[in-house]
This record gives C-alpha cells, sequence and structure tokens, in this order.
C-alpha cells in the first residue's frame, strides 16, 4: 500500500499495466478527479463501480454515490475520504497481489 501511495506522489504517468480502478485511483490521488472519473464511468466491473461511488462521494453528490456503491456491491464508507481512498486501493492491491 505504501508503495503505491509514493508512486502516486513520485511517478508523472500513471502505469498502465494497472487495472482500471487503480489506474483511477491513482490520478484521484494526484488531483485529477475528471482523468479518474473518466476511466470508470464506462467500465462494468465492480471495482471500477466501487472506485466511482468513492468519487462521486468524494465530489458531494452521495445520491449518485449510493447508485455506485450499490452496483458494486460496496457499502458507504462512514470515514474520511482519505480512509476510503485507503480501503479501497488497498482491497484492490491485495486482489492484484494475490
Amino acid at each position: 500500500m505504501d508503495e503505491f501511495t509514493q508512486l502516486t506522489a513520485k511517478q508523472e504517468k500513471c502505469p498502465s499495466q494497472l487495472p482500471k480502478a487503480l489506474q483511477a485511483l491513482w490520478y484521484d490521488k494526484r488531483g485529477d478527479w475528471h482523468r479518474a472519473h473518466d476511466i470508470v464511468q464506462n467500465a462494468s466491473d465492480s471495482d471500477s463501480a466501487w472506485v466511482h461511488a468513492y468519487l462521486h462521494r468524494e465530489e458531494g453528490d452521495l445520491s449518485n454515490a449510493n447508485y455506485w456503491y450499490r452496483r458494486s456491491g460496496q457499502s458507504q464508507f462512514n470515514g474520511e475520504l482519505s480512509q476510503e481512498w485507503e480501503f479501497i486501493a488497498s482491497n484492490l492491491l491485495d486482489k492484484v497481489n494475490a
């Protein structure tokens, strides 16, 4: 997890081998919400839907976020946005490294 967070701070270009959901989190961490949203908005997998939900929560559009949480099969996160980002990233990285 720490390696991924450091990568978002140091590397200018998002690694293309990352799954779309992690790419979106990478761009979001770098402050590019729109690019992050573009990556996941048309994806049909549950991981991308989860990131999509997080992005709409970050945006403040809770009704849209709730729709995407339902699509992802995840519950709405009740903590801080930074905690949710870390929680999602950690879960997705675990899948990649499994």
